[in-house]
């Protein structure tokens, strides 16, 4: 038996639940019991599910930094010409997750993948 409870020692808890709450409301207590139990092994089940869910899902450079990027707005008395595109974000990114890195990073933070190597010549 786990934890070393025998039978006896089962036996005695019986006992002393039916001494202290009496055989009337001891298949209440039971029930409360049970129905606390399985509540919380749903509850877990589905924060298990979930988390499973979310570490399934790959995450995307745009989707981890969201921001909002409006292409039509200009400020009032700009020209229209002064638009200029956004520079491309500093850093490297991973191969099989596309997680953002530092630049000096040998392996992705998000998943431990190998990053590739820079070519500075």
């Amino acid at each position: 038996m786990p934890l070393g409870i025998q039978p006896i020692h089962i036996l005695i808890i019986i006992v002393v639940a039916l001494l202290i709450f009496g055989p009337k409301r001891l298949p209440d207590m039971g029930r409360s019991i049970g129905k606390a139990l399985s509540e919380f092994r749903s509850g877990a089940k589905e924060m298990t599910d979930g988390f499973r869910q979310e570490v399934s899902q790959p995450v995307t450079p745009q989707a981890a930094n969201p921001t909002v990027q409006s292409s039509t707005f200009s400020a009032p008395n700009a020209p229209a010409s002064s638009h200029t595109p956004n520079p491309a974000p500093a850093g490297r990114f991973c191969i099989q997750c596309g997680t953002p890195n530092l630049p000096e990073a040998r392996f992705c933070r998000s998943c431990g993948a190998k990053l590739p190597e820079l070519n500075n010549n």
